[in-house]
């Protein structure tokens, strides 16, 4: 895994490594464009977590997802406080405890 310093790198450094995609996060999916991706769907290949110095809102993780038919690309989420609205499928798959 790669270390970064800022949000901004993390996504760069995704990017530059062939994840070109946006996810965007659903109750109960990640969404691109038109495409669905149920937790089933993809992987987490690689997260990044960013803690803000003083505003909790400022939390977020940075996750590179690679779907099963191959797409691969970046998706950027709160979590704690902000990751409310999930379902319990997606709360698991994203959870950033995973071992």
């Amino acid at each position: 895994m790669f270390t970064y310093d800022t949000i901004t790198a993390a996504i760069k450094g995704l990017k530059d490594r062939g994840f070109i995609k946006d996810f965007n996060l659903q109750e109960n999916c990640i969404i691109c464009h038109e495409d669905k991706y149920h937790p089933d769907d993809f992987e987490i290949v690689e997260f990044y977590r960013f803690e803000g110095n003083s505003d909790p809102g400022d939390e977020a993780v940075v996750y590179g997802i690679e779907s099963k038919n191959g797409v691969k690309g970046v998706l950027i989420s709160g979590y704690g406080a902000s990751a409310i609205g999930l379902g319990a499928e997606m709360a698991k798959k994203i959870s950033i405890n995973r071992v």
